[in-house]
């Protein structure tokens, strides 16, 4: 049975319990400049506790003049406020994802639909159009050669992966649930959608004799120490770019692993400093060799920095060096993801595994790790990933080996008693 209606507690509006077992609350946002009577609106939820509050939110918004009617608002101004007020404890990069796909894919397909009126079946035939056709790719002839028309490139639609449509659903689903933590939906329409499904890549890590030849080729290419510090720590790219020489520890032979190097593609188009992908950090006791790579490196970089004199723009002064980056271009800049993947890129083609990735070479010092006798744990906490479930999941195949290997080296021995 619905309860009765009760008296909020400012005494602004009122609350009840729907025949549903949801909870209603209305207020009044104004009044009618015909007739004087007041304008009531409602916001719901799923207990009296939480209408409260919503009813709490909404009014505060009408007595700041920030209140708007959410039958009139659209998708795309509601986005536009999203972005504006609830963004702000965002990490950058994360900022910067959400906004492009608001204004690359949501705002286009979704933007002028009422947001009272965005239901879950709209938003999934936006879902299923982009696995369809959501992305561009370049037209080309018969020889290969991209078509161009008034220099620029003639396009069509392609499919778009399962992973890109959940990276745009989680951008929608936390701008709508947050319109509806508000008051401004009953409900979030997106968590009401299936998503595809994302098929498992089958991990590419060097076998050993491509590790031995890339050794070899990387010896010859001027970002040689940063690719090996990458084969044999397992950072990802962004956190071997965002070493400082304070992270690096040479008398206790570690590097501590807090932040990465992000481009600033919407202001400058240069690189800042941001916390780690999960935002923790960890700290490092690579092979000795790793560490003398980077010793390498502090020597080879202040060598550059004399023969540059005034064309150097790094570091200055042996105070500023403590906090400055570890690798760095001759002129003493960050060195860009794009130049690292073109260095990385000669060194694979030049061996034979053109389809190898940077991201790979991480990979394969999980796969050694574990083939040298790493527990899940210790490989966990060396790639920073958030659990050892995860790290689990992507190389449970490996352990899996491991313990077939063993079974035969006991069944051997058994047998040669």
């Amino acid at each position: 049975m619905p309860r009765k209606n009760t008296r909020a507690a400012s005494g602004s509006g009122t609350i009840r319990q729907r025949a549903d077992g949801t909870w209603e609350a209305r207020f009044v946002v104004g009044h009618d400049p015909g007739t004087g009577k007041p304008i009531r609106k409602s916001v719901y939820a799923r207990t009296q506790k939480e209408v409260r509050q919503r009813m709490a939110q909404a009014i505060a918004a009408v007595d700041n003049h920030e209140y708007f009617e959410p039958s009139k608002m659209t998708l795309a101004e509601w986005l536009d406020i999203w972005a504006a007020e609830y963004m702000g404890d965002k990490r950058y990069s994360t900022r910067n994802t959400y906004k492009a796909n608001i204004e690359t894919h949501i705002k286009p397909a979704l933007g002028a639909v009422k947001l009272s009126q965005l239901a879950p079946h709209i938003i999934q035939k936006f879902y299923n159009t982009l696995l369809t056709s959501g992305c561009k790719k370049p037209k080309r002839d018969k020889d290969g050669k991209i078509i161009k028309k008034d220099g620029q490139p003639v396009c069509e639609p392609a499919p778009m992966s399962a992973k890109t449509v959940r990276n745009i659903h989680g951008t929608l689903t936390k701008a709508l649930s947050t319109a509806d933590d508000i008051g401004y939906l009953r409900f979030n329409p997106a968590d009401r959608v299936t998503l595809p499904r994302i098929e498992k890549k089958e991990l590419s890590p060097l076998t050993d004799a491509q590790v031995k030849d890339f050794l070899r080729e990387s010896s010859n290419d001027e970002l040689e120490i940063i690719l090996k510090v990458i084969l044999f720590t397992g950072l990802r790219e962004s956190e071997a770019l965002g070493l400082t020489w304070d992270n690096i520890d040479f008398q206790a032979g570690t590097i501590k692993v807090c932040k990465q190097l992000q481009k600033r593609r919407q202001v400058d188009g240069g690189a800042t400093l941001a916390p780690t992908k999960n935002g923790r950090s960890r700290t490092l006791k690579p092979a000795p060799f790793v560490m003398e790579l980077l010793d390498r490196q502090y020597r080879a970089q202040a060598a550059q920095r004399l023969k540059m004199g005034d064309l150097w723009q790094g570091w200055q002064t042996a105070a500023e060096r403590k906090t400055a980056l570890v690798f760095t271009t001759p002129e003493g800049r960050s060195i860009s993801q794009t130049s690292l993947r073109y260095h990385f890129k000669k060194v694979v083609e030049a061996i034979g595994v053109p389809s190898c990735r940077v991201h790979d070479l991480r990979h394969t010092f999980a796969v050694l790790s574990l083939q040298n006798g790493d527990d899940i744990k210790t490989v966990q906490d060396n790639l920073g990933h958030a659990t050892a479930a995860f790290t689990l999941d992507v190389y449970g195949h490996v352990s899996e080996k491991m313990k077939e290997d063993s079974a035969a080296r006991m069944e051997a021995y058994i047998k040669s008693l």
